[in-house]
Formats: structure tokens, sequence, C-alpha cells
């Protein structure tokens, strides 16, 4: 991945933030950047890059950006996802970091400069994440380990979240496998490095992804929790199918990217598994939610 732009030294931090038809949440988002950055020395550029929205998102940010200073907008016209609307616009970035933010994120006192200043001490660490809340303050389980077998298990049986098996959000700093992608800092030659977020990936998975190559390349990801940020989550989903369908393909896509035929075996027979258990569910319940997302998720699992 090549920068379209060099980077500008005198610029520190690019903020990227993706707009899809969440015009308030996402203006909610660039007002609690610009209030956590407005009394640190900081030089820094705001990035938003719309994915076709339609609900007056593009209007609004046009609005937006003549009260704001450093506000870059990207029209996509279409919706391009996750991973190369933010390809996009880190390749235009001029910052020596990059923090990558959902829209669904506000940002909590000065949250984003003491990320950025852990990020600048840290001299074993690559990429950083900061301690997500929920809506009411509570931790969000927003790190943990690569999604291997046992994993993959723990969270389709066993309510690995729940239980701090596959996701959690630690009160200390930790060196971790991943971070959620609604909050990832990093150094921009890191990110280029590593090839930039998996295009082929449209929605979810993409921070698992990139983290595990750059693992591969001896990068590491840390959790830092005294950056606190609130995240509203799926803001930019309609309903709960679509993002249960995008889980399964975004599984079954890292495995086959980066596993051996016979952990995608298991692989599919476990999440075909977790399908049929939803359904009979659903059947006995008389959910045809259930029914109906889980019959889809299983054709997932048996043709790919």
């Amino acid at each position: 991945m090549n920068s379209i732009n060099p980077q500008d030294s005198t610029i520190e931090l690019s903020i990227i933030v993706l707009s899809y038809n969440t015009q308030k949440i996402t203006v909610d988002c660039l007002l609690s950047i610009y209030r956590s950055l407005g009394q640190i020395k900081l030089s820094f550029e705001v990035i938003v890059a719309d994915n076709g929205s339609t609900d007056g998102s593009l209007k609004a940010l046009y609005q937006l950006q003549k009260k704001l200073t450093n506000f870059v907008i990207i029209d996509n016209k279409k919706n391009l996802g996750f991973s190369r609307a933010n390809n996009l616009a880190a390749s235009i970035s001029r910052g020596q970091y990059l923090l990558f933010l959902n829209s669904d994120v506000i940002v909590l006192d000065e949250a984003i400069s003491k990320l950025l200043s852990f990020a600048k001490k840290s001299q074993d660490a690559h990429f950083f994440g900061g301690k997500l809340l929920n809506q009411d303050r509570s931790a969000q389980a927003s790190c943990g380990p690569f999604f291997t077998l046992p994993v993959v298990f723990a969270f389709l049986f066993l309510k690995g979240d729940y239980y701090g098996l596959t996701r959690y959000s630690p009160n200390s700093v930790k060196k971790v496998d991943w971070v959620s992608g609604a909050c990832i800092l990093t150094k921009k030659p890191y990110f280029e490095k590593c090839l930039g977020f998996d295009e082929k990936i449209f929605m979810y998975m993409e921070e698992i992804d990139l983290l595990y190559r750059a693992k591969q390349l001896g990068f590491t990801s840390c959790f830092y929790p005294e950056a606190h940020f609130v995240h509203l989550g799926s803001a930019s989903s309609s309903q709960r199918t679509y993002p249960i369908l995008q889980v399964y393909k975004g599984y079954l896509y890292f495995y086959h990217k980066h596993q051996w035929p016979i952990s995608i075996f298991l692989l599919r027979l476990m999440l075909q598994f977790k399908a049929r258990v939803a359904i009979i569910i659903g059947q006995l319940t008389k959910n045809q939610y259930l029914i109906q997302t889980y019959e889809k998720a299983y054709q997932i699992a048996t043709m790919a």
C-alpha cells in the first residue's frame, strides 16, 4: 500500500473516521474528537470517508467542515466497505500516526492524547487500542486472543465473551493478539508495511486479519486501559442478521487465508453445528428470526 501524499512531518496524528448513514452519530463522534483535542498541543488532521450515505450525512459533514480546522472529507459515492475506505483514507493521510475510529465512538476526556502518548513511549508494541465502554460506562470487551479453533468453540458454544475466554477488557496494560477495530492506533509505516486492511473483507474480522499479519511481521498489539472511548456498537447495521452472517463469512475467510485444510474443515463443522442448534431452538420457540438467520448461516458454512 503506497501513500498518495507524502507524510507531513508537522502533523503527528491523522484520525480516520468512516461515515455510512449514521449522520448524527458521526457528527457526535467528530465533535467529541475536537473536544478531546481542544486544549492539547497536538498537530492533527481528521479524515472522514463517507461511503455513499443517503441520509444527509455528507451535507452535514460539509457544514461541519466550515467550522472545524484540519478537516478532510472523502466522498466515496458508494459503499466501499470498511477495509477499502480506511485504506483510501490512510493513503492520503499526512500524519506520522494513524488512529482509526468507528463513527459510533465518543471520545472521553483526553483519551486520544493519552493513547498517543502511551504509544510514543512504548518500545515493544506497535498497534494500540484504548478501553471501550458501553453507553452506561460499563466495560466493553474489546481485545482478545486470535480465533484458534478452541477460541472459536468457546465463542460459539461456551459464552466465551461472557466468561472472558474470547474477548475481554483488562484494567491494566496488556499485550494482546488483537484490539478492536473501533479504535486502533499505529504508526503509518507499520500500517503500510502490513499492506493495510484486506479489502476482500467487506465488514467484520478486518482488524483480526490485520493484526494477525502484523504479528507475523514481528509487530505486537497492546491494550491501554487509561484511554476511554464510548462505543455504541453496530451503528451502521440495521439488523442483527447481517452481523451474524458477516461473522460467519469472516471466520471462513480468515481460515481459508491463514489456516490448514484440516482446521478449515473443523471450523465448518462447528459453524454448521451452531447453526443447526439455533435452527432447532428457533423451531421449538417459534422464533422466525433464529430460523431464518441461521438457515442462511448454515448455507454459508456449507458452501464455503
